[in-house]
């Protein structure tokens, strides 16, 4: 009888448990900066494992690089809306849509997995005013994530593919750098979420068939996959890095538009990709160097002097890199390597 008791008793527990509390649209769309994370309920347990519902995890065939952090994405949708398919640039996303993005590191990256230490989640809200970019910094338990406006630096160390150790201080950017990267025509705007970074054979679909995107074409645009040489030449997987780590500023609209160097995918002129091109100021980030990006010598192109740098003012990207991304200079050298030079 005791047990039977017991048994009865931890049904009812079951049965009769409140389900978790939806997502607090409230403040996704009001003009207030909530100071915790959990505040939102994107998640139903505090280390931000467990979606809530309409919380659906993506991933990205080309990804911004990120010093080598591990990213674990999301989207939430509010009930009855869904983002609007388009296959230029971003999907339109309605009113009250978030943007989850958590940062972290494995202990030892061979084995990715496994001990992450989680360093930040960073939202990207939309408002009816536009979209609002958010920092939040977890403690070292994993239990809550804090607003940080005004960023912070992290040290950070981990094993890397190759067995050895790296050590760097990683910047959580404020609320302003936030705007430098994701700043489009002066409004905050998503990068990576477009259907043809989506495009993988699984993610824009399941988006479609979870019923938080309204169409998925099968004639989408693709995006390589940069580091797969599978999904597309040398060439293209290049234009695809290119794409995702620089066009964000290098566009016609774009933060560095007065350069005359622009990065995106669909750019048709080759002279705007830097192929042959004078820069339009030639300082000491040029390197000493005089094209942009020299046709069969990636030693001499300043696009590659750049990201080979960390140095302050010469390094391209910016911001949110203290690492060269090896792997990366790699390909770009490769792809350069390839053009037909003209002497």
């Amino acid at each position: 009888m005791i047990r039977l008791l017991g048994v009865l008793s931890g049904w009812l527990a079951l049965t009769s448990a409140a389900p978790a509390p939806s997502v607090a649209l409230n403040l996704i769309v009001g003009d207030t900066l909530p100071p915790r994370l959990s505040d939102f309920r994107f998640f139903v347990d505090a280390a931000a494992t467990r979606p809530n519902a309409r919380v659906e995890p993506y991933a990205l065939n080309t990804a911004l690089f990120s010093d080598y952090a591990e990213k674990f994405r999301f989207i939430y949708v509010p009930p009855g809306k869904k983002i609007s398919y388009t296959s230029e640039g971003v999907l339109d996303f309605p009113v009250g849509s978030a943007l989850i993005k958590t940062f972290g590191y494995p202990a030892d990256m061979r084995v990715p997995d496994k001990n992450i230490r989680v360093l930040e989640t960073r939202l990207l809200l939309r408002r009816e005013s536009g979209w609002v970019a958010l920092p939040y910094v977890w403690n070292a338990e994993r239990t809550e994530a804090v607003l940080k406006r005004g960023g912070t630096r992290l040290p950070v160390s981990w094993i890397d593919a190759k067995g050895a150790r790296r050590e760097i201080s990683y910047a959580v950017p404020n609320q302003n750098q936030c705007k430098e990267c994701h700043g489009l025509a002066g409004e905050v705007v998503p990068i990576g979420p477009k259907a043809r970074n989506l495009n993988d054979g699984a993610h824009l679909q399941r988006l479609y068939r979870t019923g938080i995107l309204d169409k998925a074409p099968d004639d989408a645009p693709l995006l390589p996959r940069w580091d797969d040489p599978r999904s597309g030449t040398v060439a293209l997987r290049a234009r695809a890095y290119l794409d995702v780590n620089c066009a964000h500023c290098h566009n016609r609209k774009g933060a560095a538009s007065n350069s005359g160097l622009f990065l995106a995918y669909e750019e048709p002129s080759a002279v705007a990709l830097g192929i042959g091109k004078v820069p339009v100021a030639a300082g000491r980030g040029s390197g000493g160097l005089a094209l942009d990006i020299a046709p069969g010598h990636p030693e001499q192109s300043i696009l590659l002097y750049r990201m080979k740098s960390t140095e302050p003012g010469i390094a391209m990207p910016e911001l949110g890199r203290a690492t060269v991304h090896d792997e990366a200079i790699v390909l770009l050298g490769d792809w350069i390597s390839r053009m037909p030079t003209t002497h």
